[in-house]
C-alpha cells in the first residue's frame, strides 16, 4: 500500500463514518499521512482526527477512536494506535512493500508522477507587471497548474494578480538556472537575493544540493551498470542489518554510515516530517544511512505539494519540498553501490531503484521551475 492508497483509505473510513451518522462533516479532499511523529509508532500517522475534530463537535481522541474501528477492517491494515490528543498512527501489514510499492508507481509514471486533475478544465487569467519576477513566477505557475489537469493565460497590465515582491537588480548574470532559482524559491512576499551565493558548490547552496542529489544518483545509476546490476523495487535493507523496533518509534543498532558524498554531511537536515506528538526513547538514535523512513515522507508527499503549489500560486513551496527531498536522499546515497568485495545483492538494487526514484522526482520538479537536471556536476 503507498501513501496515497493509505491516504484513500483513511477518507474512505471518514465517509463510512459520515454515511452511518457517527461524524457529521464534509469529507476533506485529502488525508495527509506522514511518518509518525515523536511519540508516535507503526509505519505512518494522520492528524485527520484533530482536522476534523472542531466541525465534528467533539474531541479528537472520540473521532480518533471512530475512525481506528473503520480503519482496522480496511485491507492492508494490521493495527491503529491513537496516540497524544488523537493522532492516528497505522501499522501496515507486515506482507507489505512499503518502498516497494512506491517505488514501483513513481517508476511507472516517470516525470508524470504527482501529475493529478484537480484543476481539470480550468482556464487562470493571470496579469502581472512587467518585471522580471513577475513574469518568472506567472510561466512556473503556468507549468505547474497544467500538472493538475488546468491551463493558465499570462498578460501584462493592471491591475495585477500576481505581484511578487520585485527582484533589486537584473538576475540574468547569473545563467538562466541560477536565476530562476533566486527568482522561485523565496516566497512572494519575500525580497530575492540575486548574488553569486546561487552559484557555489556547497552544502549552504539549495540549489546546488538538489542538482547535486540528481547529478549523483545518475552517476550511481551508470556505475551500476558498470558493476553489472540494475535497479529493482524492493526492502533496501540487508538481511542482517538488526533492528529495534519499539512502541516509541523505529531505531537501526548498525553502525554509523559514511559521510555524505563529495564532502557533503551524511545527513543535512535528515527530515523529521509529521506533527510532533511527545519524547520517545528512540527520538534521539540516528536512522541508519540506508533507513528509507527519511526520504519515504517526501516522495510520498510529491504529489500533494504540487496540488497545493497550483492551487496557491506557489512555485517557492515545489522549489522548497525540493530541497528537503535532496536532503533526505543524501545519506542513502553511500549505501547504494557494494563497497570493496562485497557483491550486488537485492538491497544493493532495491536502494537504486529508491535512489532513482527520487532522482525522477528531483528532475520532473526542476523542469516545473524551469531549471535544469544535470546528469554531471
Amino acid at each position: 500500500m503507498t501513501p496515497v492508497e493509505l491516504s484513500r483509505t483513511v477518507l474512505h473510513a471518514v465517509r463510512r463514518a459520515v454515511v452511518e451518522g457517527e461524524l457529521r462533516v464534509d469529507v476533506p479532499e485529502r488525508a495527509v499521512v506522514t511518518e509518525p511523529g515523536p511519540g508516535g509508532c507503526g509505519d505512518y500517522s494522520t492528524n485527520i482526527a484533530l482536522q476534523l475534530a472542531r466541525p465534528a463537535g467533539q474531541p479528537p481522541r472520540r473521532v480518533a477512536e471512530v475512525l481506528r474501528a473503520r480503519l482496522l477492517d480496511a485491507d492492508g491494515i494490521q493495527d491503529v494506535v491513537v496516540t497524544g490528543p488523537g493522532f492516528l498512527n497505522l501499522s501496515l501489514d507486515p506482507r507489505s512493500d512499503l518502498v516497494g510499492d512506491l517505488v514501483r508507481e513513481i517508476r511507472g509514471r516517470g516525470s508524470a508522477y504527482g501529475h493529478g486533475d484537480s484543476q481539470a478544465g480550468q482556464v487562470v487569467l493571470l496579469r502581472v507587471p512587467y518585471e522580471v519576477r513577475a513574469e518568472a513566477v506567472a510561466y512556473a505557475v503556468a507549468r505547474i497548474v497544467a500538472t493538475q489537469g488546468g491551463r493558465v493565460a499570462v498578460e501584462h497590465g493592471e491591475p495585477a494578480d500576481l505581484r511578487p515582491v520585485p527582484a533589486p537588480e537584473d538576475p540574468a548574470p547569473l545563467g538562466l538556472d541560477a536565476a530562476q532559482w533566486a527568482l522561485l524559491h523565496p516566497a512572494p512576499h519575500d525580497r530575492p537575493r540575486i548574488s553569486a551565493d546561487h552559484l557555489v558548490q556547497r552544502e549552504s547552496n539549495p540549489l546546488f544540493r538538489v542538482r547535486y542529489a540528481h547529478a549523483r544518483i545518475r552517476s550511481l545509476g551508470r556505475n551500476a551498470i558498470r558493476l553489472g546490476f540494475s535497479a529493482e523495487p524492493g526492502p533496501v535493507e540487508s538481511p542482517g542489518q538488526a533492528h529495534v523496533e519499539s512502541g516509541q518509534g523505529r531505531a537501526h543498532v548498525s553502525g554509523p554510515g559514511p559521510a555524505g558524498p563529495r564532502g557533503l554531511s551524511a545527513a543535512p537536515g535528515l527530515i523529521k516530517s509529521g506533527p510532533t506528538q511527545s519524547p520517545g526513547p528512540a527520538e534521539s538514535r540516528p536512522p541508519h544511512p540506508s533507513d528509507p523512513g527519511p526520504l519515504l515522507t517526501p516522495l510520498a508527499d510529491y504529489p500533494r505539494i504540487l496540488a497545493a503549489a497550483a492551487t496557491h500560486r506557489a512555485p517557492d513551496r515545489l522549489a522548497r519540498h525540493l530541497v528537503t527531498l535532496a536532503d533526505a536522499v543524501l545519506p542513502l546515497l553511500p549505501s547504494v553501490l557494494p563497497v570493496g568485495e562485497e557483491k550486488p545483492s537485492a538491497a544493493h538494487r532495491a536502494r537504486l531503484a529508491l535512489a532513482e526514484a527520487a532522482g525522477t522526482v528531483l528532475a520532473g520538479g526542476l523542469s516545473l521551475l524551469g531549471i535544469d537536471a544535470p546528469e554531471h556536476l
